[in-house]
């Protein structure tokens, strides 16, 4: 592993940290100020910091308990002070309502370098979807 996939992987890896602590400071400290996000859920983007500061108190607020994060299949292509990152993540835990949940999503993120360190400039979030119909696919596993 090259220096940048390392300081990448840390970033991540740090960053799954404050998402199972549900630390918001430390979390929104991984992303840039224009960051531009692509979630499961509405609105098609959020974009810039304090659009996505909403977005991950509203998300944190759902859950009852600390979140479980897992990541699998981290690949880092990195040139310069650019990088691209896709990985499969798993998120679990119980929700306020009491229900226990756990699902894998794909994720892709684009990552800046500057005198500060890395940050995430981008960061896109998806499920597969069944057609017809359009039934997000929550309950496949990553392959062996």
């Amino acid at each position: 592993m090259t220096e940048t996939q390392t300081e990448i992987s840390e970033l991540l890896d740090q960053r799954s940290q404050a998402i199972r602590s549900k630390d918001l400071d430390r979390l929104m400290s991984f992303y840039s100020d224009d960051i531009v996000y692509f979630d499961l859920v509405p609105p098609l983007l959020y974009a810039g910091s304090e659009a996505l500061r909403g977005r991950f108190a509203d998300w944190f607020g759902r859950w009852r308990s600390g979140i479980g994060q897992e990541v699998s299949g981290v690949h880092v292509a990195a040139g310069g002070d650019v990088a691209a990152v896709h990985m499969l993540i798993r998120t679990s835990g119980t929700l306020v309502d009491g229900r226990e949940v756990g699902y894998w999503v794909r994720a892709t993120d684009t990552l800046r370098r500057s005198a500060d360190g890395w940050s995430i400039t981008h960061e896109h979030v998806s499920l597969p979807v069944e057609f017809p119909g359009g039934t997000a696919v929550m309950d496949l596993l990553p392959p062996a």
